[in-house]
């Protein structure tokens, strides 16, 4: 293997190799929902009933995640909320999907209400406005606080939902992979890096089941007529199969962590938080990143530049 390396040093004094590579992004279009429920375990499960089946768009209907949790006293009705992502190719499916997933995930849900968390985004989506018919003409136009909501009647009450969301352009596809000597080590290291991002990192999300990949995919197929297929290079199982496997002696698992973000830094400070995270785990061989050589998308983090942010 002829890539370059370089050595970090945890700050936990465990020392990983991190290959001096970059990770490839590319925009997608992001709508930001606030959910608001009575309680904690309301809002968690609506956020988590709507960003379901939505890990990548190579095969799913959209991609989605939990952001985070928002205390009462920064919400419009202050009651407790959770923010989610939810990312499309361009605004139609995305309309479409907040469409749905707000339709049948967070209105069915009890006692929530939904909300734009893009207030100051340049381009709307009359999402509520589309949501509405569901009242069957006993829908009502009100406010909540300065936002112009629909309430919609429904078995438990209303449901309240803003008339309009915002979206932007945003970044998909910021990416590491983990290369550890055995499953449980890899893991480990996996989970610290995801929960080091929801700790440090703001304004992102990871798609993946748990914030983890274990599946990664590379573009097209060696064989049949697929978009994706399995990332062969990064296979354990094949590394003495394939000509072009990317593993090194000893590793043998990898697992991927995939954030999407608002912004380009938001993802790599979201990065950042994850590798270094990672790397605090013994076990751990080896950390890369994912990319086409510049064929997917504009945007690139680098590794050796994203371990520098603070």
């Amino acid at each position: 293997m002829s890539e370059e390396k370089f050595i970090y040093k945890a700050e936990n004094g465990n020392t990983c190799e991190i290959v001096d590579t970059f990770a490839e992004m590319f925009p997608l279009w992001a709508g930001r929902v606030l959910i608001t429920a009575e309680n904690e375990k309301w809002a968690l499960t609506a956020a988590t009933v709507a960003t379901g089946f939505a890990t990548s768009v190579i095969m799913s209907p959209a991609e989605a995640g939990l952001e985070c949790i928002v205390s009462a006293d920064k919400t419009p009705d202050n009651r407790i909320g959770a923010l989610i992502q939810i990312y499309n190719r361009n605004r139609f499916d995305l309309k479409n999907q907040m469409i749905l997933r707000i339709g049948q995930c967070i209105m069915t849900c009890p006692t929530t209400s939904a909300f734009d968390a893009l207030p100051n985004a340049k381009r709307k989506l009359k999402v509520g406005r589309a949501i509405r018919l569901f009242g069957d003409g006993f829908q009502r136009k009100g406010l909540v606080g300065n936002r112009k909501v629909w309430k919609i009647p429904v078995m438990e009450g209303d449901f309240i939902v803003e008339d309009a969301f915002g979206v932007a352009e945003a970044v998909a596809g910021g990416n590491f992979l983990i290369m550890a000597k055995d499953k449980t080590s890899g893991l480990k290291a996996a989970e610290e890096a995801v929960n080091a991002i929801k700790a440090k990192a703001s304004e992102v999300i990871m798609p993946f089941p748990g914030g983890i990949c274990r599946s990664g995919s590379k573009a097209g197929s060696l064989k049949y007529k697929l978009k994706a297929s399995t990332n062969h290079p990064f296979c354990p199982g094949l590394r003495t199969v394939v000509p072009d496997s990317q593993l090194a002696e000893g590793v043998n698992c990898v697992y991927e962590i995939v954030v999407n973000g608002l912004t380009v830094d938001a993802v790599k400070k979201a990065m950042s938080a994850g590798v270094k995270a990672a790397a605090t785990v013994s076990g751990v061989v080896r950390i890369s990143a994912g990319n086409y050589g510049g064929k997917l998308g504009p945007y690139k983090a680098f590794l050796k530049e994203v371990i520098e942010l603070s």
